[in-house]
């Protein structure tokens, strides 16, 4: 602090031999006595932004997570994996577990009238993608699925929207040969 001072002086004897006159040096030591900030105030300003900051994040991340498990495209998926005993059993469910979305993944599409989501699930035996393709109708604005697919980690697939309740594990790699999951990544 005192180094500060001496150099404010010495640029005061500098503008005093100039003939600035002192009043200059009296400006340049207020403003800077103003503007002094201790560095433990400056450290409590960025932990307060920071936790401010997260905060924000961390309530933005839970309402999108909300707004997506909210959507009839999302429920509608749910419903067909769970009236599905085969892909029920196949993942060991109940209890099956949705995880959220991951909001970064770019298979994740959704539009005012199209959703394309990749929904994580697990149940007690394995866990797996449901991969959804909706559409909404625009005269009764309701959702309907256009494309259901279980992938198991295992690598099996469970095309839920073709294969019948009580459908053996060769009837349902059958109805999957045909599934469209191109565009899919893991």
């Amino acid at each position: 602090m005192e180094r500060t001072h001496t150099r404010l002086v010495t640029v005061c004897v500098t503008f005093t031999e100039v003939n600035k006159a002192e009043s200059s040096c009296q400006w340049n030591t207020r403003n800077k006595a103003k503007m002094r900030v201790s560095t433990s105030q400056l450290q409590q300003l960025t932990i307060f932004t920071t936790v401010l900051t997260g905060g924000g994040v961390g309530t933005m991340y839970y309402l999108l997570q909300k707004k997506f498990a909210e959507s009839g495209y999302h429920k509608l998926a749910l419903q067909k994996l769970e009236s599905c005993p085969f892909a029920m059993e196949s993942l060991g469910a109940p209890p099956l577990k949705v995880h959220n979305i991951h909001l970064t993944d770019r298979n994740n599409r959704i539009a005012q009238h199209t959703a394309q989501i990749k929904i994580p699930v697990t149940g007690s035996k394995t866990g797996g993608y449901l991969y959804t393709s909706s559409f909404r109708d625009p005269d009764t604005n309701s959702w309907s699925l256009k494309q259901a697919v279980l992938k198991l980690r295992e690598g099996q697939t469970i095309d839920l929207l073709n294969s019948s309740p009580v459908a053996s594990q060769t009837q349902v790699a059958e109805n999957t040969q045909g599934v469209e999951t191109g565009d899919w990544h893991k």
